[in-house]
């Protein structure tokens, strides 16, 4: 007995079950975190691959055409069914169909199957019959096929040319208009812009397409109302995959379709960097400066402990409360006197007095003040007695030793607490719902008018995409693969926008190794 407690007593003293239990805790952390970023990216970055359309044949003799989605049991839990993507909304009513397996006879996959994305009514699947042209030779077969891709190309071209003279002739016009800067004459020639609008619009329309569903019902289709045109089943890997980066890529450069459950998020992205970044610059100052007032400036008696108490419990206050507050104070308050100083003639059209930009960069620099104080203060105070007192000795007054020695030192913890603060503002959507932030605004704050950078606009936000597209759509399993695509876009941009801070505290610690533990 004493020989093996003697042989126990030689072995390496760990560190007891708590370093193993940390260590566990760490490692579930980090693999729920991949196992949320990995479902996030297969079904959101699934949404834009060309998918196989199934025919299916039904013993009863009926057919239908979709993509499968999944598959799932029975009520009664004897047999398993099938839900189909099968697009055709104005022909069904609906977009979905539910099969029991045990009713499909034959499921085969034609090349011929075309999918149409069009800017109303969503998706059609169906055969393409006949190219029907305004002007020329009815086609059909691959003739027609060519004919509508060719087509497709021009009407591409065409609308990208009308959305720039719109936005560069027809928007800046309007705009005058509604704050009183134009004239009659600005009148006459809106009007006149208009019409060349309408012309130019119906210069599009004409050629016609007849299609045929699965169960063999007609459908005549215009083809000015198709945006893309693809035959999945005739496509390989390659072309999907080219596919797949177009798609992609008009989801990030594109303005939403169909209430936010079509289309892309580049209003979204933009308005959600910017606002960060407004954010940023408002609440960095204030919080920099509040807390150097705490730690150097202010006596530490029973008064900046209450204050600093005060501080760390606004922490933890609901994000609502700001969004009631930037509502009644920022919005109706300030903004409201606003208008009636400098906008009067346009009341009862508010300019500030209602939500936007700035409005909601001021709540969410309320919102995140508190952090970016106690990461601040922490910083400096961790910075040794001896710093100041030495630039003290060598004639430094105390404003340059707090802005030459301090402040530098102490730069590695604000931008700590600006990436705390990013991480929280970037996906906050409970205040901005009350102080700036629209279901649809595909015009963003920033144009070629002055000021340029127009505050008083509403903006789109990633995160409220996300909850309108999920509660207010009529359709939330259509939009379920384009809410994990903006979730994953959400969390790559805040990730981006914590690296780029990080980036810069590691190169502001390195200028300052002597207290890279800052």
């Amino acid at each position: 007995m004493s020989r093996w407690w003697q042989g126990r007593a030689r072995l390496p003293r760990g560190e007891g079950p708590w370093a193993w239990l940390a260590a566990g805790s760490v490692t579930l952390s980090v693999a729920l975190l991949a196992l949320l970023l990995g479902l996030l990216a297969i079904r959101g970055l699934g949404h834009f691959w060309p998918g196989d359309i199934a025919l299916v044949t039904l013993e009863d003799g009926r057919q239908l055409a979709g993509r499968e989605v999944k598959e799932v049991p029975l009520p009664d839990g004897e047999g398993r069914e099938r839900l189909y993507r099968t697009g055709n909304r104005e022909l069904d009513g609906d977009i979905w169909a539910w099969v029991p397996v045990a009713a499909i006879e034959t499921v085969s996959h034609p090349r011929e199957l075309v999918s149409l994305e069009r800017r109303h009514w969503g998706e059609l699947v169906g055969r393409l019959v006949a190219w029907v042209p305004e002007q020329g030779p009815r086609l059909e077969g691959e003739a027609a096929w060519s004919a509508l891709q060719s087509r497709l190309g021009t009407l591409e071209r065409q609308r990208e040319a009308l959305e720039r003279w719109r936005e560069q002739t027809l928007s800046p016009l309007v705009r005058r208009l509604e704050s009183g800067e134009a004239d009659a004459a600005a009148t006459d020639a809106l009007q006149a812009l208009q019409a060349r609008l309408r012309e130019r619009r119906a210069a599009m329309a004409g050629d016609r397409l007849i299609l045929a569903t699965a169960d063999g019902r007609r459908l005549v289709q215009p083809v000015e109302e198709v945006l893309r045109a693809t035959r999945p089943n005739a496509m390989g890997v390659l072309a999907k995959l080219g596919a797949w980066g177009r798609g992609a890529w008009r989801f990030l450069s594109e303005g939403p379709r169909a209430a936010n459950t079509a289309g892309g998020v580049w209003p979204a992205i933009f308005g959600t960097v910017l606002l960060v970044m407004v954010m940023s610059l408002l609440v960095t100052p204030f919080g920099v400066l509040a807390a150097v007032y705490l730690n150097e400036v202010a006596h530490q008696g029973r008064l900046t402990r209450l204050v600093r108490i005060g501080v760390r419990n606004l922490a933890g206050v609901p994000s609502i409360v700001y969004g009631v507050f930037g509502l009644g104070v920022f919005v109706y308050g300030i903004g409201g006197r606003l208008d009636a100083w400098f906008f009067a003639d346009t009341l009862p059209s508010p300019t500030f007095g209602t939500g936007g930009l700035l409005w909601a960069s001021l709540t969410l620099a309320l919102l995140t003040l508190p952090v970016v104080i106690v990461a601040t203060e922490e910083g400096l105070a961790r910075i040794p007695d001896r710093q100041r007192e030495g630039a003290l000795a060598l004639g430094a007054t105390r404003l340059e030793m707090l802005s030459r020695v301090v402040l530098p030192m102490a730069t590695p913890a604000m931008l700590t607490g600006m990436i705390l603060a990013v991480a929280r503002a970037a996906g906050e959507v409970a205040p901005l719902m009350l102080v700036g932030v629209a279901k649809l605004a595909p015009q963003v704050p920033v144009d070629g008018d002055f000021p340029f950078l127009h505050l008083e606009r509403k903006f789109m936000h990633l995160g409220y995409h996300i909850f309108d597209a999920a509660f207010h759509g009529g359709d939330v399993q259509a939009a379920m693969p384009l809410i994990y695509a903006t979730a994953l876009l959400l969390v790559l941009v805040i990730l981006l926008l914590n690296l780029t801070a990080i980036f810069l505290r590691h190169h502001l610690r390195s200028r300052h190794g002597t207290l890279s533990q800052c």
